[in-house]
């Protein structure tokens, strides 16, 4: 079995300053140690893959690499007896597709702990659809739920809405009954954000003027931030008193310019999401959410499908910022 080879697209390193993608047979021998053996049947684009894939030293430091943080497919072996030959599953997080080879092969080797059994009512494809976005927006809404953030409430934002998260949450909120604001930089894509579910459309402008106040009007019940910076400050000092506001996000900034009378005057809380490391039990609650209540209505309406000859437009395109919805990768 060790022999066996198969397509990967793999991250060369040149020197500090240059790295090659390219698609290659590799062997089962190649793929690092691990308990678990499974053949790749989907897998998805994410930022932090593009990230990987250029060499960002933040993600991936050991090269030649094979990127993908999201996979699903056949269990072809495990060692320890959690799975048998043919279950189906869902991997995303952990060390996937970061240091340890990851999705964008037809073949992954890792910890028999890192997988989930994929639900009944979810197929492969639809479950890289919602991937580690999906996965991500769900931990963001679960936060809201539990806070007691209800339909009745008010309105929920979700900031980045056109990019994966966001696209996402829109979608998952609407389907647990809330009506959701989505704030984007793209005014051409809201008839995009409305079939998703999204009640109104502002632009990032609309949630950031006057951000540079201590305060700002009581707006919103909930928000999904996946921006950060500037944006997640404003949207924490217009939430009303008592409201929730999670952060999964980092593509406006790391840095987070605010005070702290939001929380001590209007009593607001924020949520920090890591999808990276969740416990397996929350995990597969969370996918079973996913397959059932929460399961979004259009999954093609999100889904742009490519296969790994594919993927070099989109690398380029995630990267600048450009994404709509979820691309989607097809294993041969």
């Amino acid at each position: 079995m060790e022999s066996i080879k198969f397509k990967s697209l793999v991250v060369e390193k040149r020197d500090e300053k240059q790295f090659v993608r390219s698609i290659q047979r590799r062997t089962i021998g190649d793929l690092p140690p691990g308990n678990l053996l499974v053949r790749v049947r989907y897998s998805s684009l994410n930022y932090k893959d593009a990230l990987s894939a250029s060499g960002h030293p933040g993600v991936t430091r050991i090269f030649p690499h094979t990127p993908g943080i999201d996979a699903a497919g056949e269990v072809v072996s495990c060692a320890d007896g959690l799975f048998s030959p043919g279950d189906r599953v869902i991997i995303t997080g952990y060390d996937l597709g970061m240091e340890c080879d990851g999705g964008w092969g037809e073949y992954i080797r890792i910890p028999s702990e890192w997988a989930v059994r994929l639900p009944d009512g979810l197929s492969l494809w639809e479950a890289m659809v919602i991937g580690t976005a999906g996965f991500t927006a769900a931990l963001s809404v679960q936060k809201l739920v539990q806070s007691g953030i209800t339909a009745e409430s008010g309105d929920i934002l979700v900031t980045g809405a056109t990019g994966g998260v966001g696209s996402m949450a829109v979608s998952l909120l609407r389907c647990a009954g809330y009506r959701v604001v989505a704030a984007t930089g793209k005014e051409s894509d809201g008839d995009f954000l409305r079939s998703l579910g999204a009640a109104e459309i502002i632009t990032r402008e609309q949630v950031t003027t006057g951000s540079e106040r201590p305060m700002l009007k009581e707006r919103w019940a909930g928000v999904v931030d996946v921006v950060g910076g500037t944006t997640l400050a404003a949207a924490i000092k217009s939430t009303r008193y008592g409201g929730v506001v999670t952060c999964c996000g980092l593509v406006g900034s790391i840095e987070l310019p605010l005070n702290i009378y939001p929380f001590i005057l209007r009593g607001v809380t924020l949520f920090g999401i890591d999808s990276v490391n969740a416990p397996a039990p929350l995990r597969q609650k969370i996918w079973g959410n996913l397959a059932n209540q929460w399961k979004p209505a259009h999954l093609e309406e999100l889904a742009t499908e490519v296969p790994l000859e594919g993927l070099e437009e989109h690398i380029q395109i995630i990267l600048n910022g450009g994404i709509k919805g979820r691309v989607v990768v097809k294993l041969p």
